[in-house]
């Protein structure tokens, strides 16, 4: 379950996220995006309370940060703990504990690749539980 607390600070809005981002996270991340007026010009995702983070967590933040981009946001996520961290290095195939992917995390081309290979994963994963993956 995540927490997330929403501050207007001028022309950016600050989202502050705690608890486990996963599958359920996607609603009430993109609640966040819902009050966005014209004035709006960045989104700001701290990350610093989610100590936990799966594939389908990732999907959502990057659902959220896709969303935030076609309302012409530009978007910052900050705050990278070590296990969101190494999830994200995992389904990029990044090597080594601590990889630094946040950093990377905010080239469209690395979010496009862990994009595919977080949904690959999970299609993968419900195929071996003999569920149909989710479209």
């Amino acid at each position: 379950m995540i927490t997330v607390d929403i501050e207007n600070s001028g022309s950016t809005v600050m989202v502050s996220v705690s608890g486990e981002l996963d599958e359920d996270s996607g609603r009430v991340l993109l609640e966040a995006l819902s009050g966005v007026t014209i004035n709006v010009r960045g989104l700001l995702v701290d990350l610093h309370r989610v100590a936990v983070m799966d594939t389908d967590g990732l999907l959502c933040l990057l659902g959220v940060h896709r969303r935030a981009e076609s309302l012409g946001l530009r978007v910052l996520v900050t705050g990278w703990q070590p296990q969101p961290q190494q999830c994200m290095a995992d389904v990029a195939g990044i090597p080594g504990p601590g990889s630094p992917t946040g950093e990377r995390y905010a080239l469209a081309g690395f979010r496009r690749l862990i994009e595919e290979r977080a949904q690959r994963a999970r299609d993968s994963a419900d195929l071996a539980t003999g569920w149909l993956p989710r479209t």
